[in-house]
């Protein structure tokens, strides 16, 4: 499975922005998908994830009620809504297919694909 981000930039703090993911090279609903960080100095966190059918999300406590993750498996995406930012939100987002169809990728031991990753600033 290929995947590529986009939708990463410059946002002051308290701004928005949306990531998205395109998958290709498998069906994509053979996949849980999650959306992980790493910021300059610091390991690779958790985001966010969405089940298979999309049925079901899990946010890290840090960006909930800020982030929102969704997918389309017709267009084989899965994007990250993210508002509110603040400074601490900068970092490297990954897009990821989980190793496991129905359980979430919480951990990077738990992933099977990567994205390249996509920067996102947030700086005044």
């Amino acid at each position: 499975v290929q995947l590529v981000e986009s939708g990463g930039g410059l946002v002051q703090p308290g701004g928005s922005l949306r990531l998205s993911c395109t998958a290709s090279g498998r069906p994509f609903s053979d996949y849980a998908m999650g959306w992980f960080r790493q910021a300059p100095g610091k390991e690779r966190e958790f985001v966010a994830a969405i089940t298979w059918s999309g049925g079901g999300t899990l946010y890290a406590d840090s960006v909930k009620g800020r982030f929102t993750v969704s997918r389309d498996n017709a267009k084989n995406t899965v994007s990250l809504q993210m508002n509110s930012l603040k400074l601490e939100d900068a970092a490297v987002y990954y897009c990821a297919a989980g190793r496991e169809r129905l359980q979430v990728p919480t951990t990077p031991r738990s992933v099977a694909y990567w994205g390249q990753g996509t920067q996102v600033t947030v700086s005044s």
